[in-house]
């Protein structure tokens, strides 16, 4: 498989894509004005603590206070002077009030951006991640991912590290790609992140409530440090700044990989050049086509995301079984991708059409789990139901595509549909006839859109005439072309 990163820098905004079999998978957004908090660390202070939800509201400098839940602190609830104070070891979540209070300073990190109405989720268990490591300041533990399966190799890794860790009280997990590496590339990171707690400490020290003592790497450099292995057969970077601190990152951290880095020079943009440009503009209609002739209807709301699997023209050359089967195993590859590409996070429900034979359910839940295999997002997916729904979960961290380039449309206040001409028309008789019972007017002017006033004109004429015998007072009509179709108003002269 032909995989490539793609790294795209204008002044106020950078864009990742990871482009496999010249197919766009996933697309990341960084704009300076709005650049994601997820992996800060801050000196916050409890502002308000709710017992009734085991949680607590923690200032933390931005616009609104974060959420800090029980769970994310009995273990070691962190003092801002950087003490501890465990909680129960046997499980028991003890009860907020006993782990913090009001006003009490607390050195917290962003696990969560804030995601529209809600503010960022935190979490007191720090964690700062290098290439191949993460290191855990107060855990004391050494774990491994679940994902190195080898026994070998998992028994390798613990032998390297347990040396190189020592008499440190620090933790660390072994991430996924330190499979294979060397003792020294392994040494370098626990140096590295011994050095960066040295500096976080320093900063927590001498910093004031509502500052950040630890910051996450820009986009390109967590980009590549997230996903850069040996699969990723090139990284082409269109600016020569953004290049050099990429190469110079790369260098460092994976020297073995420094031939993957190109700096794009063409003249037509990188991202047109793959098509991701387009990809991406697809990316944010609700239809998805499918091969077959088949399509998917992706609809996001605040509760969750659902998938629905339609077989439009497509007939199939057998019979209805067949034909739904196969539409199915397309879609369940089109959901994953999509779900990808959109960063779609939360509650999922797919829609599949429905089968009757059982091998074929399975053979598509096989078809979504090898579509997941590649998402970096952590997924659960459920049986299929006998209504042919699957339930999943993604792991959303920040906001979705659509959300990130697009707003609640002014027209219809995100509701997707808009009044029609004749329900707004009947809408502004309503209140004309509300308005004279009120008040006292010779004349009445209505301005409204330009639809909605011709509709009016040419085709409720003899309505309006009756209108105006029933409250004795001529009414004017006005198109407004600044005016949304639902928009309008009524006048008293």
């Amino acid at each position: 498989m032909s995989e490539e990163i793609l790294i795209n820098v204008t002044p106020r905004e950078t864009r990742v894509g990871v482009v496999e079999n010249g197919m766009l998978q996933e697309v990341h957004i960084e704009r300076a004005s709005k650049r994601g908090y997820v992996g800060n660390v801050y000196k916050g202070r409890v502002q308000r603590v709710m017992p009734g939800m085991q949680a607590v509201f923690v200032e933390i400098g931005l616009e609104r206070a974060a959420f800090l839940h029980a769970s994310d602190i009995v273990r070691t609830a962190l003092a801002a002077d950087g003490t501890e104070s465990s909680g129960n070891g046997n499980g028991h979540i003890p009860s907020i009030s006993e782990l913090v209070h009001e006003g009490q300073e607390i050195v917290v990190q962003v696990v969560k951006d804030p995601i529209s109405t809600k503010g960022a989720r935190l979490s007191a268990h720090l964690s700062i991640p290098s290439r191949y490591l993460v290191l855990l300041p107060y855990a004391r533990t050494l774990g491994i991912s679940a994902r190195i399966e080898d026994e070998t190799e998992r028994q390798r890794l613990k032998d390297v590290l347990t040396p190189l860790i020592g008499e440190t009280p620090l933790g660390y997990i072994v991430r996924t790609n330190a499979e294979g590496q060397s003792a020294e590339s392994l040494a370098f990171d626990v140096a590295y992140l011994g050095k960066v707690w040295r500096v976080v400490q320093e900063n927590i020290a001498k910093a004031k409530v509502g500052e950040r003592v630890y910051e996450e790497l820009s986009l390109p450099l967590r980009s590549l440090r997230d996903m850069l292995n040996d699969d990723i057969e090139k990284v082409r970077v269109d600016s020569r700044e953004t290049f050099e601190k990429v190469a110079k990152f790369v260098h460092k951290f994976m020297p073995h990989l420094d031939d993957r880095i190109e700096h794009y020079d063409g003249e037509r943009p990188i991202f047109d050049l793959y098509g991701v440009e387009d990809e991406m503009q697809r990316a944010l209609k609700k239809e998805v086509p499918l091969k077959s002739g088949g399509y998917l209807i992706v609809d996001q709301t605040e509760a969750m995301t659902t998938i629905d699997v339609n077989t439009g023209a497509y007939l199939g050359s057998r019979n209805l079984e067949e034909t739904v089967y196969r539409t199915n195993l397309e879609a369940a590859q089109a959901a994953a991708r999509q779900l990808r590409l959109r960063n779609l996070g939360g509650i999922i429900i797919i829609d599949f059409i429905d089968m009757n034979d059982e091998e074929h359910k399975r053979q598509v839940l096989r078809m979504l789990g090898k579509g997941l295999a590649r998402d970096h997002a952590k997924t659960t997916v459920y049986p299929m139901s006998a209504l042919g729904l699957v339930e999943m979960t993604r792991k959303r961290t920040t906001e979705s595509l659509a959300r990130q380039l697009c707003e609640p449309c002014p027209a219809c206040n995100g509701r997707g549909v808009l009044k029609t001409a004749e329900t707004v028309t009947y809408e502004i008789f309503r209140e004309i006839t509300r308005a004279v019972r009120q008040f006292n007017a010779q004349q009445l002017l209505v301005m409204a859109n330009p639809l909605v006033v011709n509709r009016i004109l040419e085709e409720e004429s003899n309505a309006v005439a009756e209108l105006e015998e029933f409250i004795s007072k001529s009414i004017r009509f006005q198109a407004e072309e600044h005016y949304s179709q639902e928009q309008f108003d009524v006048v008293l002269l």
